[in-house]
């Protein structure tokens, strides 16, 4: 075969239907396109005028409006902005993906200070308005001396019609027929939403009309007030009753915000002006706890606000919100590319022109920009932590066990922002005090070197706590669901030293009376005792004098059994993953405080076959109470525990 060289073509035919079914995921994205474009045309005029390429009246506002009219079922995007020949149409709308913004900066990039002010790159967006559309015009006049008006037309196929337009002012009207597959966006709550969410923020003044369709009840009634208001209105007051009625009329007002808070200067800017942003777009009731502001122009344009809510439970971490804008034009929410995963948590808005968008402006394109802004992100919310800590301890305490749970994800994805922040972890102690681990363990040295005991249910496991407290001894309060794999995480970052135990594992041996004697006999005996009365031959039974001597049993399950537990019940919906485990069993050991009155008791009654019956109440009975303090008894255990109680009462006032 010959050697044969040629240019690729696209038919158009096909090519559409393919911009509607597959380059848009949302069909509401025509909005944000159109809307954009029209501002894009401002923002082109308004910078000819800045390089003397233009004129312009120096009091003429600039503006986009949306109009969506139901009983014509149209939806029109008008803009003053720069506007087009029959030429530029020709140009930019009939040959597909011919970008009129990258025309535009190409020809004044030696003029042009900042090409990022321009949106729209591709050239792609106007025909998302064929997936709304049966049949779109365009109608424009060019600022250029001398330019007379165009219309373009088209129902989405191949051919296409250019006549003289009707336009006098400068600028464009596109005309959308709306079709059956676009009908919803005729309704007002649609079409408004749409418009706050994709240009809330927009630069240029975004006015939104809605002239709903009338009902023949209401045309009529309208046709008769005109009508009794034309006979009460004489020639001698007609003008007069003109003027009032324009008086009376009320200003229209922008849709959008064209100066966002993150543009804005951080030193301009009051606590209030944060807060009332977050509610507006954020619609949260409850004020954030503290923000940041990014500003950065190099190595990239990145501007925005993150902001740390307040947490109502943890169930809450799933409803973080990032919100992604490109030149104040909204892209999409947590984009995870650019934002660090643990970061998705937060509440926020990023601005940054320099992302690497795909043709739809709806994802990222593959670029190591991704990747550099990601770690920026995660060093600003480091640096911002840690400059709370050194110097506003007080609030940072405040505030901790709301952000915890981010700080704490945090540094189990990203070990950097580990290393960054972790001389600023705290945590609080069953004595109500906030510590970092290094004051922690240094506090409590001398009762119990490089071992950290933790709770993990402060009110399941009180009867543990006041023991520590006793001895003036505290544990740290690590109570979330995120804690389980935290605490793996420190001890693999600090080679287990120290070593996390939970307070019911073991005995500190600062609790323990170093004068009583440690009988294996009778702990041998007593275990026997447990275990066939309560046909458990898996439980072990320990005596152990401890100093306190209200406390008759505890019990304690060792730190690697209960970690093994907490895996299996995490992975229960992952039978493959259950497998691994095998059949792992509970380590309880039950410890009979010997200085305890009713211990003492027990040991008597044990040696009276006589009393049998009560001997068994009462070993059931430290059992339940000591097994509390582990988990909440069944149903079927509480009631066997209400009834047993009720016998022993009964027991005693027989005596």
């Amino acid at each position: 075969m010959a050697q044969e060289k040629g240019k690729l073509s696209i038919n158009s035919e096909n090519f559409l239907p393919i911009i509607k079914k597959w380059l848009y995921t949302d069909k509401d994205i025509f909005v944000r396109e159109l809307v954009s474009n029209g501002c894009d045309a401002v923002t082109k005029f308004k910078k000819l005028v800045s390089l003397g390429e233009a004129e312009a009246d120096e009091n003429e506002k600039y503006a986009v409006t949306v109009d969506v009219n139901q009983k014509e079922k149209t939806i029109t995007v008008s803009d003053n902005g720069i506007g087009m020949t029959a030429d530029e149409i020709k140009k930019y709308i009939n040959q597909i993906a011919f970008s009129g913004a990258t025309d535009f900066m190409e020809k004044f990039k030696d003029k042009a200070e900042n090409e990022n002010d321009i949106i729209g790159h591709f050239g792609l967006g106007f025909y998302s308005a064929f997936m709304v559309a049966d049949k779109v015009e365009i109608d424009t006049l060019s600022y250029q001396p001398g330019a007379e008006s165009a219309k373009w037309i088209s129902d989405g196929n191949i051919e296409f019609e250019i006549t003289d337009g009707t336009r006098t002012e400068r600028g464009t009207t596109i005309t959308l027929y709306v079709g059956d597959d676009g009908k919803e966006f005729l309704e007002y709550s649609l079409m408004y939403d749409t418009l706050r969410k994709y240009c809330s923020f927009m630069p240029v003044e975004i006015f939104f009309n809605f002239e709903r369709e009338k009902t023949e009840e209401e045309i009529k009634k309208e046709a008769e007030e005109e009508a009794k208001k034309a006979v009460e209105c004489t020639e001698e007051n007609a003008e007069e009753k003109k003027e009032e009625k324009e008086e009376t009329k009320p200003e229209p007002k922008p849709i959008n915000d064209t100066t966002p808070l993150w543009l804005k200067n951080p030193k301009d800017l009051t606590d209030d002006d944060y807060k009332n942003f977050y509610h507006r777009v954020f619609a949260d009731g409850t004020d954030p706890l503290f923000w940041i502001h990014l500003n950065m122009d190099y190595p990239f344009n990145l501007k925005g606000i993150l902001y740390f809510p307040k947490l109502l439970s943890d169930v809450d971490v799933l409803e973080g919100e990032i919100k992604l804008y490109s030149n104040q034009v909204y892209i999409a929410d947590n984009i995870k590319e650019v934002v660090p995963e643990f970061l998705l948590l937060l509440k926020g808005v990023m601005d940054c022109p320099d992302l690497p968008l795909n043709v739809s402006r709806s994802a990222l394109q593959n670029d190591g920009y991704a990747a550099k802004m990601s770690n920026y992100i995660a060093k600003k919310v480091a640096d911002k932590l840690n400059s709370i800590f050194k110097n506003d301890r007080q609030s940072y305490e405040k505030f901790w066990d709301d952000i915890s749970i981010f700080i704490k994800y945090g540094c189990m994805k990203e070990e950097k922002f580990y290393d960054k922040v972790k001389d600023s972890l705290i945590y609080k102690t069953t004595n109500g005090v906030y510590k970092t681990l290094n004051e922690y363990l240094e506090d409590n040295k001398d009762k119990h070197e490089n071992k950290a005991f933790y709770v993990s249910d402060e009110n399941q496991q009180i009867q543990y706590i006041n023991m520590l407290k006793e001895q003036g001894m505290e544990a740290l309060i690590l109570s979330s669901r995120i804690d389980v794999n935290f605490i793996s995480f420190l001890e693999y970052k600090s080679n287990g030293k120290p070593e996390f135990a939970r307070i019911d594992a073991d005995i500190a041996e600062t609790l323990k009376d170093k004068d009583a004697q440690n009988d294996e006999k009778l702990s041998e005996e007593m275990q026997n005792l447990f275990r066939m009365t309560l046909n458990n031959n898996d439980l072990t039974v320990k005596t152990e004098g401890l100093k306190s001597t209200d406390i008759a049993s505890m019990m304690l399950i060792s730190e690697r059994s209960r970690r093994m537990l907490e895996m299996m019940e995490a992975y229960k919906n992952q039978p493959e993953l259950l497998k691994m485990f095998g059949d792992v069993k509970p380590e309880y050991t039950l410890v009979l405080n010997t200085n305890n009155s009713l211990v003492k008791k027990l040991e008597e009654l044990k040696n009276e076959p006589e009393k049998k019956e009560f001997t068994d109440l009462v070993c059931f009975q430290l059992y339940d109470l000591a097994m509390m303090s582990q988990k909440t008894l069944s149903p079927e255990e509480t009631a066997k525990f209400i009834s047993r109680s009720n016998l022993i009462m009964e027991k005693l006032l027989e005596k």
